[in-house]
């Protein structure tokens, strides 16, 4: 199968995808409501897409393109409110996260729909296990070149995306230790992990058509990587953020790529290399067990830091592009949260230090969603 020519987009321009849980309001466990959620869903028109994911527990949201992260929040706000309704409904709540903290594996129900049946069959229980919750997004590029340098120069910043949105330390009702326990169930798939080191399309082409030839990949979506081009959408989709708790942190997140993506297009800051990805994998793991207080090392200059400091000479670096794209605002709240070393993966484990049981982080979890900003500026 050849590969789909890389289509026109906006440079800049966003689109958000989130992965949401369905949980009962009797003890706060996944529910499978998938399919009465989208009925409900049908009957109200909204910007984006409400469709199935992967088990019956699972809905995932996304917009339209976008052109700014207040486009992607005021869009995000719409389908949120809607979704609320619905599940008030069916008597059941919508949950951020990136896994559910106490839900086991193997009650799920794999959605009926037939891609998701013919990965079931191939992966079997991984499949049940990939009820984890994740935030995408999508950032135009001009032309298929520009993509992949922009994805290649991304790469260095994967621990920052990952340390922001983390939001999934509990697993099957035990503390993980990990900020970001998500990502260890995306790399049991045989086909995740960084895209390959191409900077044009041609070279990402030949690669791409040995991997069909090998029979092993048939399309795009069978990459599981944390950064892959989409070229049908002319965007490359950023795939490591945890699904936040609030639609307004997935929005301030998805101001951080765009304004990172500016800075790449206009100043060109560095040019990468395959070297960047020596220390790829060790800055992704301190990310996902560490969060905030992780190390990051500089694939640059080797040099070793406290990530929270790089984030924040990254969000100075970029604060110019982030004005004049009108995402200010939305850097403010990531910054602020990095100022106070917090993240919702704290906020899960405050609340469970509080609470002693996991159903009332779930509930509270729940209120937070459906609440508006003044949940997140206090965030």
């Amino acid at each position: 199968m050849n590969l789909e020519p890389f289509q026109k987009s906006a440079a800049l321009s966003l689109g958000v995808e989130l992965e949401l849980q369905l949980v009962n309001t009797h003890d706060y466990d996944l529910a499978p409501y998938a399919e009465d959620m989208l009925r409900l869903m049908a009957k109200t028109p909204l910007p984006g897409a409400v469709v199935p994911e992967m088990t019956s527990s699972m809905i995932e949201i996304s917009t339209d393109v976008c052109q700014s992260p207040a486009e992607v929040l005021a869009q995000l706000s719409q389908i949120r409110d809607a979704l609320v309704k619905s599940a008030d409904k069916l008597n059941i709540a919508i949950v951020g996260g990136g896994t559910h903290p106490f839900q086991q594996w193997h009650e799920r129900r794999i959605y009926d729909k037939p891609r998701f049946r013919e990965l079931s069959e191939l992966y079997g229980y991984l499949t049940k296990q990939f009820t984890i919750f994740g935030q995408h997004v999508h950032v135009g590029c001009p032309d298929a070149d520009t993509a992949l340098l922009t994805l290649h120069r991304m790469a260095r910043y994967i621990p920052h995306f990952i340390a922001l949105s983390a939001s999934s330390p509990y697993v099957q009702g035990q503390d993980t230790e990990f900020d970001s326990a998500r990502l260890n169930s995306v790399f049991a798939f045989p086909l995740s992990g960084r895209a390959p080191f191409a900077l044009t399309w041609d070279d990402f082409t030949v690669y791409f058509d040995k991997m069909t030839r090998t029979g092993v990949v048939k399309s795009m979506k069978d990459f599981y990587w944390d950064i892959r081009p989409k070229p049908e959408f002319g965007t490359i989709e950023i795939r490591v953020f945890d699904t936040p708790l609030t639609v307004e942190r997935a929005a301030a997140l998805s101001g951080f790529v765009q304004a990172l993506a500016a800075w790449f297009m206009h100043d060109q800051p560095f040019m990468p290399t395959e070297d960047d990805y020596l220390v790829y994998t060790y800055n992704r793991f301190q990310a996902c067990r560490f969060g905030l207080d992780a190390v990051y090392v500089d694939p640059a200059t080797s040099q070793h830091m406290p990530l929270r400091e790089h984030i924040l000479h990254t969000l100075h670096q970029i604060e110019p592009h982030a004005k004049a794209l009108g995402a200010g605002a939305f850097i403010n709240i990531l910054q602020s949260s990095v100022d106070r070393g917090e993240n919702d993966a704290r906020w899960l484990r405050e609340r469970q230090a509080d609470e002693a049981l996991l159903a009332e982080v779930i509930r509270q979890a729940a209120q937070r969603f459906r609440g508006g900003m003044a949940h997140t500026l206090r965030h």
